[in-house]
């Protein structure tokens, strides 16, 4: 069961992951984040980026109604630029 659902409706996943990012924060270490994404990029740009800031992927949702993909947070993460979450900071 997640902790957190996050709903990226029809938004491009460089958008995602800047909202993910807030999120992450909020959500805290250790926290389970179910991330709803359709942009056909989430199942190699959220596994990338995990790896980049060092959450971890659980990978895509099983038995989801929509595209789903599950991350850990991490307890010391790679913080990343604000409006660029492909750069670390």
């Amino acid at each position: 069961m997640p902790d957190l659902v996050v709903d990226g409706g029809d938004k491009l996943c460089v958008q995602l992951l800047i909202e993910l990012r807030g999120h992450v924060r909020r959500a805290g270490p250790g926290a389970v984040i179910h991330l709803i994404a359709v942009d056909p990029a989430a199942p190699v740009d959220l596994p990338a980026w995990c790896h980049l800031t060092g959450h971890t992927y659980l990978g895509p949702v099983q038995g989801a109604e929509r595209p789903t993909y599950a991350l850990r947070v991490a307890d010391a993460a790679q913080e990343t630029q604000e409006s660029k979450p492909w750069h670390a900071t």
